[in-house]
């Protein structure tokens, strides 16, 4: 059980000391990504940047995500195929909530990074982190653009995620740190004793913080 994001982020700061010397980057999921990236980059002295990623919930059933809209250059869609076939989702339901999703995704970024340019990742270690992993179609459309940035090593880190998620992510990075593997997930919240919804005010406050 985690106090809150930010004792989340300390706890996984401890597992990743390794990559002091290896020039890493904090990239975070906004918007409970950014309060455990912060503690990550503050613990490993390095940068804490965003990447853009939209959920798209399953109806009905909204913790459930049926894919995920990441934004960048280019903007892609990764689908969970498996909560697809199992609620029937229908292709209509998925082009409509990828709109909204890209929709949102650029407000966002104007409200976040203004005319800020695209961070640069080469021969960098970029970790990737967010507050949770469900069914983790969220980070891995956020590791589809961090790919293309060219790391030299992308490394997840999340405070809780399932083993089935784990097994995906091991996939689409070089390292893969979670700090509770669930057997039973339920939702994220269940592992927080303070799990409270975050405001874009409180993401940018956060940000503003590390830039001073």
């Amino acid at each position: 059980m985690f106090e809150d994001r930010r004792d989340a982020g300390r706890r996984l700061a401890a597992r990743l000391l390794h990559l002091r010397g290896q020039q890493p980057i904090v990239l975070a999921l906004p918007r409970g990504g950014v309060p455990v990236g912060r503690e990550i980059a503050q613990i490993l002295h390095c940068p804490l940047e965003v990447v853009l990623v939209r959920k798209l919930a399953a109806p009905w059933q909204p913790q459930l995500a049926a894919g995920a809209v990441v934004g960048g250059a280019v903007v892609e869609t990764v689908l969970n195929e498996d909560v697809i076939k199992a609620h029937r989702i229908d292709p209509g339901y998925i082009a409509r909530a990828s709109a909204r999703a890209q929709a949102e995704i650029e407000r966002r970024r104007l409200f976040y990074l203004g005319e800020k340019p695209p961070v640069r990742l080469d021969g960098r270690t970029a970790i990737v982190v967010d507050d949770g992993v469900v069914t983790g179609a969220s980070i891995r459309a956020a590791l589809k653009s961090v790919h293309r940035g060219g790391p030299a090593r992308i490394v997840v880190a999340a405070p809780v995620a399932p083993r089935e998620a784990v097994t995906l992510l091991e996939q689409d990075a070089d390292e893969v740190i979670i700090d509770t593997v669930a057997e039973d997930m339920g939702a994220i919240g269940f592992f927080y004793r303070d799990f409270h919804q975050l405001d874009d005010e409180e993401v940018i406050d956060l940000l503003d913080d590390m830039v001073a």
